[in-house]
């Protein structure tokens, strides 16, 4: 059942026929309560006002505009034909047309919507002149649970896309920091590699010029040189090959970043999703920067919306210019200054890893509070790196 669920949820327009469906039968059994000649008329109009509840979803507007139109119609019908007997129980889909317009549109909509079914109910009973009472109550108990159940699945919906995002960005920030940490083990196990390697080679230089000089004239010496040769580097190939066995595992591509524009509009993407208001403002050419400025912009975007997602309180804006000048990229990354504890904070090691990125890049960094409330985050990160 659950399954059967689930794989109804992703075909929406066989769940609104299956509505549609029930609305047409209502209409079909009035029909047959009074079967006469004359009433066929008002089963094809109630075939027209179930209709587009096919569509609700797909095409919202549209949808609401014409059962709301049907209405209109059937009541005009009603007073041409001076039969107020000819109900249409379909009409019934005006409260499913009103949900709708709440829960996948907008409230304005929504709003402009009950207007004109409060238009449609005054019409009716001009016309038709029910009890007056009773009608405006009925109809009102339906518009309004049909607006309070599309606010209420409204916000659900939008409080687990939120989480589902959250989560999103949180696996994604463990994945990079776990691709950090292979990448910071790795420059450390290169280094030690450099260290072995150039020690050796250094010593086993040092012993073959000792052995060159010393095997004429004291060949004993030469052997001994020779065989400290033979021992650093068989150390040395043992050391390397050890190292070695340690960098045979790559890291998966996915979790490499898109560098550029694309790996900027694709964090800022991921941060909208997950709540963060984000206005991204580029300016120069930024594609074709060196790699690793490109990939330092890119760690200080995304470190930077993950700080202000997590502090800047319940509605976290943000906003991030990058502007290429002649000889540097500079990176501004502004929050709506406000701070929260709602959020889990970090570890801490945020704006530390920034400034050790900063600085392998030769740059500047600057962060701190503005007067206005603000946090700011700003760096200058030079095109060509000296070393």
């Amino acid at each position: 059942m659950r399954r059967f669920s689930l794989w109804l949820r992703g075909k929406p327009m066989i769940a609104d026929s299956a509505l549609a469906l029930v609305f047409f039968a209502l209409e079909v059994v009035t029909f047959v309560s009074s079967p006469r000649e004359e009433r066929w008329p008002q089963l094809v109009v109630g075939f027209l006002i179930c209709l587009p509840v096919v569509w609700r979803r797909k095409y919202p507007r549209v949808s609401a505009a014409s059962i709301l139109s049907m209405s209109y119609f059937a009541t005009l019908m009603m007073w041409a034909t001076g039969d107020p007997a000819a109900e249409h129980p379909g009409l019934l889909a005006l409260g499913v047309s009103l949900y709708t317009l709440v829960a996948y549109v907008d409230r304005r909509t929504g709003a402009i919507f009950a207007c004109f079914l409060a238009l449609d109910m005054t019409f009716s009973l001009l016309v038709i002149r029910q009890d007056v009472i009773l009608t405006i109550i009925i109809a009102t108990l339906l518009y309004a649970l049909a607006w309070i159940t599309a606010e209420f699945l409204s916000a659900r919906r939008a409080y687990d896309e939120e989480v589902a995002a959250r989560l999103e960005v949180a696996e994604y920030e463990r994945d990079r920091r776990a691709e950090d940490a292979v990448a910071t083990e790795r420059t450390r196990i290169a280094r030690e590699l450099h260290d072995v390697v150039a020690h050796a080679v250094s010593v086993m230089i040092v012993q073959a010029d000792g052995a060159s000089y010393a095997v004429d004239s004291n060949p004993a010496l030469a052997k001994k040189a020779l065989g400290n040769i033979s021992s650093t580097g068989r150390d040395a190939l043992a050391e390397l090959r050890r190292t070695v066995s340690l960098l045979r595992t790559e890291v998966s591509s996915d979790l490499m970043p898109q560098h550029g524009t694309a790996g900027l509009a694709k964090v800022v993407e991921m941060m909208r999703a997950a709540g963060l208001g984000v206005r991204l403002e580029l300016t120069g050419e930024l594609d074709d920067v060196s790699p690793s400025v490109s990939l330092g912009i890119h760690r200080l975007v995304q470190e930077s919306l993950t700080n202000v997602l997590r502090h800047a309180g319940a509605n976290p804006k943000a906003r991030v210019t990058v502007r290429r000048t002649e000889t540097a990229v500079l990176l501004e990354v502004v929050d709506n200054g406000t701070s929260s504890s709602t959020f889990a904070h970090g570890s801490g090691n945020g704006l530390v890893g920034m400034r050790e990125r900063v600085a392998v890049l030769h740059g500047t960094l600057e962060t701190g509070r503005r007067p206005d409330g603000s946090w700011r985050v700003y760096a200058e990160l030079p095109l060509e790196i000296h070393d």
